[in-house]
Order: C-alpha cells, then sequence, then structure tokens
C-alpha cells in the first residue's frame, strides 16, 4: 500500500485515473489499512466489487456458462507451524447429513430394519490449532510437508472468468465445502450444462447435488481404493431386481445392514468361502466372510461414470488444465496468492476476492479493446468494400 501512494504521488496517469488534480493532496497510506479493519469489517463491499466487475464481463457477452470448471488451491497462512497447540473441538457437521440420514432410515424399513438411534459418541476431534492465526488449518501435504494454510474453492468459465470463491480453513476437504461454492455460483448460473470438477470431489453426495440441479458431472477415472491382487468390486456384478451381488466365482452376496455411513452391507456365506480357491484373492477375514458395500445414493455414482465415457464431457474434463488451473496459476505467479500476509479468515478472504476481482477487471479490459479493434476493422473493411463498388459504378458509367 505504501508503494500504491508513492506511485500516485509521482505518476501523473494514476492521478488522473483516480480523479485526483496536480496539486491535490493524496490520503495518507495507513487510511486503506484502516479502512479494511474499521470501516470494511463485517460488509460486503469487497464481494459487490467482485460482483458489479463479473456483471459488466457477463453484460458484454465475455462469459461463456455453458460449463462450469470447480476446483480448491492452498493458501500458505501467515503463521509458524510450530507455534500450535492440541485443542478439542466438534466434528464438523458433513454435507447433505440431515438428508443421508433420512434416507438412511427410509433404506432399512425398506429391507425390514429398525431405524438408527442418535449417535452421542465421537462428536468431537483433536486438532492441531496455531496459536498465530487460529481461523487457518493444518495442511498436510505428502509425507514430510506441513504448514498453516487456507483453501480457496473457486469456480470459473470456459473464458476464464472467476465466477466464485469461498475460503476456508486448510485442514478442509475439498469436498466438505463444496456445497458452499456451488451454491454461491449456481444462483446466478442456472443456464450451465455440465460442471467439471476434479477426483476430489467425485462422491456420492456432490454427485446427487450436480444431477438433481439439471447439469452433468464432467469427472475423471478414481482409481479403487483396492489392494494389490485382490479382487475390485467391479468385478462383483449387482443384480437389481433381487438386491444382491454375485462375485467372480457366481456365488451370492446377500444384503446385510445399511450403516451410518450410508453404505449397504452385503456378505458372503463364510462356509462357501473358506472352500473358494480364490479366497486369498478375496479377504483376509478371519471369518472368511466377504463385505461388498454400495451407497444408498450410488446409482449418481454409476449416472456421472457413464456420462465419463461419453466424449463430449470426457473432452470438458481436460479444459481444466487450461481454464481453472490456469486461474491458479496466474493468481499464484503474478497475484502473490502462494501465501498471505494478512491473518483471520475474514481479511484472508477479502483479499482472495479482490485479486480475482483484479483479474477478472484485467481479462475484461483486454478483451473489450479486442473487440472495440475488431469493431473498427470490420467498418474499415465494409468501408473499402463500398468505395470500390462505388468507384467500379463510377468507371462503368463512365464507359457506357
Amino acid at each position: 500500500m505504501r508503494q500504491t501512494i508513492q506511485e500516485i504521488n509521482v505518476n501523473v496517469a494514476y492521478r488522473w485515473f483516480i480523479g485526483y488534480s496536480l496539486t491535490e493532496k493524496i490520503p495518507h497510506f495507513s487510511t486503506f489499512g484502516k479502512n479494511y479493519s474499521r470501516r470494511f469489517k463485517g460488509t460486503n463491499v469487497i464481494e459487490s466489487i467482485f460482483n458489479h466487475i463479473l456483471k459488466e464481463a457477463a453484460n458484454a457477452g465475455f462469459i461463456d456458462a455453458s460449463a462450469i470448471f470447480i476446483d480448491g488451491t492452498h493458501i500458505k497462512a501467515s503463521a509458524n507451524r510450530n507455534k500450535k497447540e492440541k485443542v478439542v473441538v466438534s466434528k464438523p457437521v458433513k454435507q447433505y447429513r440431515d438428508e443421508l440420514e433420512k434416507e438412511i432410515n427410509n433404506d432399512r424399513i425398506a429391507h425390514g430394519k429398525k431405524e438408527l438411534a442418535e449417535n452421542d459418541t465421537d462428536k468431537t476431534v483433536t486438532k492441531c490449532k496455531s496459536t498465530i492465526d487460529p481461523d487457518s488449518g493444518m495442511f498436510i501435504k505428502g509425507e514430510h510437508e506441513r504448514c498453516f494454510a487456507y483453501v480457496a474453492n473457486t469456480a470459473c468459465d470456459k473464458h476464464n472468468f472467476i465466477l466464485g470463491v469461498h475460503l476456508d480453513a486448510g485442514n478442509l476437504h475439498d469436498s466438505q465445502v463444496f456445497h458452499n461454492i456451488y451454491k454461491k455460483i449456481g444462483t446466478w448460473l442456472p443456464e450451465a450444462e455440465a460442471v467439471a470438477v476434479d477426483a476430489g470431489y467425485k462422491t456420492p453426495g456432490i454427485m446427487r447435488e450436480i444431477i438433481q440441479s439439471g447439469k452433468v458431472p464432467a469427472v475423471p477415472y478414481k482409481r479403487p481404493m483396492t489392494k494389490d491382487r485382490f479382487y475390485r468390486k467391479q468385478e462383483c456384478v449387482y443384480d437389481e431386481y433381487y438386491d444382491c451381488y454375485i462375485c467372480p466365482q457366481n456365488e451370492v452376496l446377500k444384503y446385510s445392514t445399511t450403516n451410518r455411513e450410508g453404505y449397504r452391507e452385503y456378505v458372503s456365506n463364510p462356509v462357501v468361502c473358506s472352500k473358494c480357491p480364490c479366497l486369498s484373492q478375496c479377504t483376509y477375514s478371519k471369518n472368511t466372510r466377504k463385505v461388498v458395500t454400495r451407497h444408498v445414493w450410488e446409482s449418481y455414482m454409476e449416472q456421472a461414470e457413464a456420462y465419463r465415457h461419453t466424449l463430449q464431457y470426457r473432452g470438458l474434463y481436460k479444459l481444466r488444465s487450461q481454464t481453472i488451473e490456469r486461474v491458479f496459476a496466474d493468481a499464484k505467479e503474478k497475484h502473490g496468492l502462494r501465501y498471505t500476509m494478512l491473518r483471520g479468515l475474514e481479511k484472508v478472504r477479502d483479499s482472495v476476492t479482490l485479486i480475482f476481482a483484479c483479474m477478472n477487471l484485467k481479462k475484461l479490459a483486454t478483451w473489450k479493446a479486442k473487440k472495440q479493434r475488431l469493431h473498427e476493422k470490420i467498418l474499415y473493411f465494409f468501408d473499402e468494400i463500398l468505395n470500390f463498388a462505388v468507384t467500379r459504378y463510377q468507371l462503368e458509367s463512365m464507359m457506357t
């Protein structure tokens, strides 16, 4: 901010742009810092600026909302990773929890089971909390890299215009905050046809939300979390009519129960499995019983897989490297989004929103200039054609 004020003091172009005369005094740099902590605190001024620029781009016809690209990136917090403490906090409530519990109980009743009783245990968890920036969260990347960070879940269109951003602590998974960013952009972009997301968002709840909103999820292939040399779940066939699974040895796995996570459990006959020649490829359980799970919303996952095999949506997912990944690269390389010098969720959120508003504004100005130059070229081209036609008509009149 000090450098910005200094540039305004010595650069006439800056003064002209913000409306100051040559002799008018420029405000002190601390004025802007106090505005952030006093006037702007608890308001939506920064978000209003972002929305205003985005609406200008939409009115100019530059936004292509036929597809939305969503992903998250981590921003290193201004906090020492060694200055921390262990705290016991409440477990974050999972998205769609109420809807899922209702679906679980309905499924259990349909299978002749009792409804699940309320579980009051294990509602707390121990986490690392920064003593410098308590709003940040411990982000673990790989086996050794640990730091306090924030995560910015962001959405953009095919032309790399940023449609919205939601900031949260860095220890939250992308799938836990998807609903917030999707709800924010879905209210004013109902015409979007598809939503391209990474494998981290490929969960039954998210696929259900996207499909129920009338959009198509464009997702990648997600490798099964199965041990090597073991039968994969895909090798077992689900029989929807009899509600059972058939293993590769043509044995039936019958329904057992529906657990609290929303998964139906299908179990095999341990007597039959104990004599199976492929037991070592199937399970290591002591009771020689194979268990296959199926989520109550598994049909939405299967529908997303069907879309994945179509050329249209497979090609759409590949555009992520040219859209949302490019947005993150530009923000980090050119606008300092790799880390933040601010502390507190609200301040960091305002800073990130301003950076994305700035990127949209630069693209808007560039595209408007290109559009104006193209318009001038078209007018010049038509003028030349008109002059040629007039000249030819005059020559033909003189010859006749």
